[in-house]
This record gives C-alpha cells, sequence and structure tokens, in this order.
C-alpha cells in the first residue's frame, strides 16, 4: 500500500555543479520500475509542507527494504530542491512516497530494442533503465543519447561516457563535434533506427521532449511506441 513513509539519508553524493545524487534508506519501500519517480514532503517547524517529484535512479526494486537512489538538480526558486542539493546530510530524515508513474517505464522482458533520450535531469530515470538493463539476461539492444549543456552540468557522467551525448553549449576538451542542438541528422545517425521498431523514451523540459518526438515522428517511428515524461521550465 503506497503512502507517506520515512526515508533515512544514507549518502549524499555531488553529480554536478548543481545537482546531487541522493540514497536513501526505505525500510518498506513497495518496489518500484526503471523510469518511475517518487515524492519528496518537507516539513518545516511552523507546519509549512513542501512537495516535489524526483526521478528514480536505482535499478528497479523487488518490495521490501530498499536503498532508493533519486537525483535532484538545483531549480531557480526551488523551495524543496536548494534544501536537497545544499543543506541535507546523512542520517537525516525525510518522508517520500512512491513509486509513482506507470506509463514511462521499462520491464524486463521486453524484446523490443530500447532507445533512451534524455535532456539535463532528465536523463535520471534512464539512468535506470540503464541500470536495470544491465543486470538482464540477453537483453535486448539498448542506446542512449543525452542532451546537455555542459560538462558541469553534465548529471551521471560516468554513465553518459558509454553513450552518445549531445553538448548543446560546451564541449568537453577532446571533443570533435562542436556545441550545437539536436536535430534530426544527428538523432538519425545516433539511435535504434525505426524500422528496428525499439521502444523510445524520451525525458526532459517540455520544449526538448516535443521538439526530439516531432523527429522521431519524422524519421517513421511509430507513435505508439514513444514514451514521454517532462518537467517545468526549459533548461
Amino acid at each position: 500500500m503506497n503512502g507517506w513513509r520515512p526515508a533515512r539519508v544514507l549518502a549524499v553524493r555531488p553529480e554536478s555543479a548543481s545537482a546531487r545524487a541522493l540514497v536513501l534508506q526505505v525500510p518498506s519501500w513497495p518496489g518500484h520500475l526503471a523510469g518511475q519517480h517518487l515524492d519528496v514532503r518537507l516539513t518545516a517547524p511552523d507546519g509549512h509542507q513542501a512537495v516535489r517529484s524526483y526521478s528514480i535512479a536505482s535499478a528497479a526494486r523487488r518490495p521490501g527494504p530498499a536503498e532508493v537512489e533519486i537525483g535532484v538538480e538545483l531549480a531557480v526558486d526551488g523551495e524543496v530542491s536548494s534544501f536537497l542539493t545544499g543543506e541535507v546530510r546523512a542520517g537525516d530524515v525525510l518522508e517520500v512516497t512512491g513509486p509513482l508513474g506507470g506509463w514511462f517505464v521499462w520491464r524486463p522482458g521486453d524484446p523490443a530494442p530500447v532507445q533512451l533520450i534524455g535532456g539535463g535531469s532528465g536523463v535520471v530515470p534512464l539512468v535506470s533503465v540503464v541500470r536495470t538493463h544491465a543486470g538482464v539476461p540477453d537483453a535486448p539492444e539498448l542506446r542512449m543519447l543525452a542532451s546537455v549543456r555542459s560538462p558541469a552540468v553534465a548529471m551521471y557522467a560516468a554513465e553518459l561516457a558509454a553513450f552518445d551525448v549531445v553538448w548543446t553549449r560546451e564541449v568537453p576538451p577532446g571533443s570533435t563535434r562542436p556545441p550545437g542542438r539536436l536535430d534530426a541528422e544527428l538523432l538519425a545517425a545516433t539511435t535504434v533506427p525505426a524500422a528496428s521498431s525499439p521502444t523510445c523514451l524520451v525525458c526532459g523540459p517540455t520544449p526538448f521532449v516535443e521538439h526530439v518526438a516531432e523527429l522521431l515522428v519524422e524519421l517513421g517511428h511509430d507513435e505508439a511506441r514513444i514514451r514521454t515524461e517532462r518537467f517545468g521550465s526549459a533548461r
């Protein structure tokens, strides 16, 4: 049964100049699928409460005691993200509920190739898919394409290194590709072809997700196989 439950912070790890990964110990976690998210609730001494959603980066988990990792990027005027990226410490106890979301998921056993496309912090739920996929014997082909402003703000950079990255404003040293936006030509060159009927998971700011989804359809992908997850302001 879902509901608010305590989650002790086990570890806080810098993920970029503006983001952290939080590892939460949840004694009664109901389990989650790759791609889902959870809500964090903070309560101030005066009783004021604020709730925000954060994507889960951990591989899929079965019900039971669990360590659940979330990725948090500081949002402009972020009431909750400013605390989670600047003040929370190991040993603190938060309140969480989840998992949430049943459409933007990848389930082991799906034989279709998997194409992941993330913009900014939209890579967090895709990392969960990558980690889950890595533990599945004979899993189908998986590719990921990330669009990131610069190396300084790249979340889960170590895992992105194994995949294609489009740097939109600043490229890392040694890069042979100049900074620029993701376009149809690059998308066609770096993703699973439409003829292979991949399951496409696209996550990021709303303008990014809409742009990518339109490009995928133009490249011949079936709209029914494109799953999107979007969030607030463009970054």
